[in-house]
């Protein structure tokens, strides 16, 4: 099950979103290859599709790629919902992860309390901002996006002024809140935590920064994960695993491990983390629903210490049928047979065919974090 994209493509936000129909060829073809019988879902704007598919074609497990509608990120959470509600198993994180986890600034707010290090922050619902307690310089981000989202050389400010404009443009485009944060020299490290089936740390990654004048700030934009050729991107090559020390490795798992089970992650995850050139790290977000491309930083992670992105698309798979529905389940059809028990069907959806026959696969040349 996807999401269908839904941008015309000279919406400034278009790569993001198709990117999830390549991952959908990708992870088809990889449990077609493991005996499993797969078929299509494809939901965007009204969910009446998924419940009819849900309701009709009754599929044992889902392999849940949904990412969210663009101008409503919350769906990302609400469709992990309505699967909780039909009991049916589904790969990745809950619904109460995937709602909180899109809200940033609220996720930073529990990082504080349990002593997770995290950049200081403000938090801003409306322009201007009448006070920055912040230290210079400070980055401004759309608190409820993720993929890099409203993010680019313009989102490291130095003063007021440009603190207020950015604030402004964001609040303009994508809504409050918007989320301030203390800007962290050094370097952005990268943690993924899995399930396969015990918990685990991946190696360490890293997205390098390539200097590139004296305007080039070395954050992670929008650009630089989803647009080839750009500066940004060939600014920001990844680095699969990175050159840590062990104590700092360890350190980075033991946060990672620690905010993946705060935020009740599923599954896998991954962490973000900014270390100062003191060796001191800061949990910037956790992102329960990263990037399931087999170029992306996930794959990447795990190609780095010897696992298999097509095994551990099959592992899912059957540490979902395992897993079973959940506990407060209800079958739509109003059936009272647990869904456990039903006539063994592997995933079956609505649609037979995925429609990629027209679009050409993005020559990449390097995995990306997203």
């Amino acid at each position: 099950m996807y999401n269908e994209p839904v941008l015309p493509s000279g919406h400034p936000d278009f790569e993001s979103e198709q990117q999830v129909i390549f991952t959908v060829d990708v992870v088809s073809k990889n449990l077609v290859q493991a005996g499993y019988s797969v078929r299509h879902l494809g939901v965007s704007t009204d969910p009446q599709v998924l419940l009819d598919g849900l309701r009709d074609l009754r599929p044992d497990v889902i392999f849940n790629l949904f990412e969210g509608l663009p101008d409503q990120g919350t769906t990302e959470a609400f469709v992990a919902g309505l699967l909780e509600w039909s009991g049916v198993p589904f790969t990745g994180s809950p619904f109460a992860t995937l709602s909180l986890a899109r809200c940033k600034h609220l996720c930073k707010f529990l990082f504080q309390a349990v002593g997770l290090p995290t950049p200081d922050f403000i938090v801003v619902d409306d322009a201007p901002v009448t006070e920055c307690r912040l230290q210079w310089p400070v980055i401004v981000k759309p608190a409820q996006e993720d993929a890099s989202v409203g993010l680019d050389q313009g989102s490291v400010v130095t003063d007021q002024t440009a603190l207020n404009d950015r604030v402004a443009s964001l609040l303009k485009n994508y809504g409050p809140p918007v989320l301030v944060e203390e800007f962290i020299p050094g370097r952005e490290l990268n943690v993924s935590v899995i399930e396969a089936p015990e918990l685990r740390t991946l190696p360490v990654s890293e997205v390098l920064f390539v200097p590139d004048g004296p305007d080039f700030w070395p954050i992670v934009t929008y650009d630089a994960k989803w647009r080839p050729g750009s500066r940004d991107y060939e600014a920001t090559p990844p680095k699969y695993p990175a050159n840590v020390e062990p104590k700092l490795s360890e350190r980075l798992g033991k946060l990672a491990r620690k905010a993946y089970h705060l935020l009740g992650c599923r599954d896998y995850a991954r962490c973000d983390f900014r270390v100062r050139p003191t060796g001191q790290p800061y949990l910037l977000e956790v992102n329960p629903n990263p990037d399931f491309c087999d170029l992306a930083g996930l794959a990447g992670s795990l190609n780095s210490c010897g696992l298999s992105h097509t095994q551990f698309t099959v592992d899912l798979i059957q540490t979902a049928l395992l897993r079973g529905s959940s506990a407060n389940g209800t079958n739509l059809d109003g059936a009272a047979t647990p869904i456990k028990t039903r006539r063994p069907r592997l995933l079956t959806t609505r649609k037979e065919v995925l429609p990629v026959t027209t679009l050409r696969r993005r020559n990449r040349r390097k995995q990306k974090a997203s």
